[in-house]
């Protein structure tokens, strides 16, 4: 079982900047893909960035794409979402989220942590 435990989040106002962080339980953490997804109650679940377990990113979405940077430090079994330029609609509920497989990644993570709120007031 793999456990993925987020934070980072808070509160900032538009164009300031936000570093999430997901720290994960598994010995094998370095064998997982590993990202993020956000969910707030006026937008369905969305991913937001995904790195591979070698190190590759994966493709960001539009909305965050030359905003958000995502990495990985395996020694640390830790992820991180860089968040800059933060605008109103970028207000959410942040969800680490791993797979073996990057296409479930992006779709149907298997494995979550339980979320960070950020809210960015405008």
């Amino acid at each position: 079982q793999v456990q993925l435990l987020e934070s980072g989040g808070g509160v900032v106002h538009a164009g300031g900047s936000l570093r999430l962080s997901c720290v994960g339980s598994r010995h094998s953490f370095s064998r997982l893909n590993m990202g993020w997804f956000r969910q707030s109650p006026w937008m369905a679940r969305e991913f937001v960035a995904g790195i591979t377990w070698s190190g590759p990113p994966i493709p960001y979405s539009d909305p965050v794409k030359g905003r958000f940077t995502i990495s990985r430090d395996n020694a640390k079994n830790t992820i991180y979402l860089q968040m800059n330029r933060l605008q109103p609609g970028d207000t959410a509920v942040y969800y680490c989220v791993a797979d073996s497989s990057v296409s479930n990644l992006m779709k149907d993570p298997m494995y979550w942590g339980r979320g960070t709120q950020v809210t960015v007031s405008s």
